[in-house]
């Protein structure tokens, strides 16, 4: 897509966010309807309460244990279940902030944050979370990726867990190669060579050419380069065209075909888990959430271990996956709201909810918990979080055209990059171009 048909769409956005910025800062009362631009209000802290769930159906049995427990502690308050599709998410929530019908508390993950909040739907929880019992208890990678996320001057969600980057791999095929764990850049590499046979229908890795390509294809770049920033000391150039980064982009696409199905073009996660499951393939690299599916494949035949270090023994990632509970602007009863975010996030629910989810908890005391020492690949992302050896590179969810960007304008563009029909340089000085008007134009809207 040419950057200029981007430019008139992107302005049409920017007019549009700048109105919804405008009517939030003067909105001065609650008419009732439940939109994005109702203050609410506290409310007695009793009654009933709405909760949205984002990921409903896949965390429905979870979160009703865990307000069945909020409801036993706090019996003068009752929590209403909503269960939404994943997919279905985003679109609802937007069209309740535009005609009514809010919920009190809504799942928040970090791609959903900045457009939810530049509506005037959220409620900033910084003051609440300060003063609550939660302080100084939550994961601070976590809560600065959601703030970042919002655009970085309110945190808008309180983090409940992390789907954090994965690199698995077959213990089984390393061992019977004489290969040592893919632990950094270097051995990674080497071992993927190693472990392909093409004639007989062995690669040493499957890589994303579809859906979702983009975030691991960064991860990659970063992960090799070991810049430890979205943007340049001025805040207004990306450094995703870094010469470095170009060069790490060169070297992963290197891999597509040579050492990894042609399939690998057209594969989403899903076709890209089925394919490493089937037993052909060394290595993987996906996130906490395919762990089970691993297992059953597998049994104790694979390791799932922290994204390989670069350079210095240093591990760069992008953005991990958070996700997190907010409080609607519009609730008219925050208080009864903020008491039910307080308590999902406390040390026993979190471990509970992410013992369910396979994730990594946002609490730090659940963080501790001994379940996690039992699923070897969150106990070693946990660690990775807090141990000082990861460095987080915050991804620019508060751009209004962040998803355009990273997913319908280049995902089709990263595919002739992997297919040999456009060079890494060219794709990403595109992308980089993209990314620093829509900074530009963000940055404009803010002094305005």
């Amino acid at each position: 897509m040419k950057i200029s048909n981007r430019r008139s769409r992107r302005a049409a956005a920017v007019v549009a966010l700048g109105s919804v910025l405008a009517l939030t800062a003067t909105a001065c009362g609650d008419d009732g309807s439940g939109t994005g631009g109702d203050k609410g209000s506290e409310g007695s802290g009793k009654g009933e309460i709405v909760f949205w769930d984002n990921n409903g159906g896949v965390r429905t049995e979870i979160w009703k244990e865990i307000i069945a427990d909020f409801e036993k502690a706090h019996p003068d308050i009752d929590v209403q279940y909503v269960g939404i599709a994943s997919t279905e998410y985003q679109s609802k929530v937007d069209t309740a902030i535009q005609g009514g019908g809010l919920p009190d508390v809504g799942g928040i993950g970090a791609a959903m944050a900045a457009g939810f909040a530049a509506q005037g739907a959220l409620e900033p929880l910084d003051d609440r979370l300060s003063k609550s019992s939660l302080s100084g208890k939550l994961n601070e990678s976590m809560v600065e990726s959601l703030k970042s996320a919002g655009g970085g001057d309110a945190l808008y969600s309180i983090p409940t867990s992390a789907n954090n980057g994965v690199l698995y791999y077959r213990t089984d095929l390393f061992k019977a190669a004489g290969l040592p764990e893919p632990t950094d850049w270097d051995k990674f590499y080497d071992a993927a060579e190693k472990l392909t046979d093409k004639d007989r229908n062995k690669f040493g890795y499957t890589i994303r050419g579809g859906a979702g390509s983009i975030a691991q294809a960064l991860d990659a770049m970063y992960g090799q380069s070991g810049i430890t920033s979205f943007w340049d000391a001025s805040g207004e150039k990306t450094t995703v065209n870094d010469p470095r980064n170009v060069a790490a982009l060169e070297k992963y696409v290197g891999l597509y075909k040579k050492v990894t199905p042609a399939a690998d073009l057209n594969n989403d996660f899903t076709k890209m888990v089925a394919q490493f499951d089937s037993g052909t393939i060394g290595m993987l690299n996906h996130n906490l959430g395919s762990y089970q599916d691993h297992v059953k494949a597998f049994g104790d035949k694979f390791r799932g271990i922290p994204q390989p270090t670069g350079p210095g023994g240093m591990r760069v990632q992008v953005s991990n996956p958070v996700d997190g509970l907010g409080l609607f602007k519009s609730s008219k009863n925050k208080e009864a709201a903020w008491k039910f975010i307080e308590f999902a996030t406390s040390h026993e629910e979190n471990s509970k909810f992410n013992k369910s989810a396979g994730q990594v908890p946002s609490n730090n005391d659940a963080a501790k918990d001994t379940w996690i020492s039992e699923a070897e690949p969150t106990k070693l992302a946990a660690a990775a979080l807090t141990d000082g050896s990861t460095t987080i590179v915050q991804l620019p969810y508060y751009l209004p055209d962040w998803n355009t960007i990273s997913k319908a304008d280049n995902e089709p563009a990263f595919q002739k990059v992997m297919d040999g029909k456009s060079a890494a340089k060219e794709f990403l000085d595109t992308m980089a171009e993209q990314l620093n008007e829509a900074q530009a134009e963000w940055n404009e809207q803010k002094k305005g």
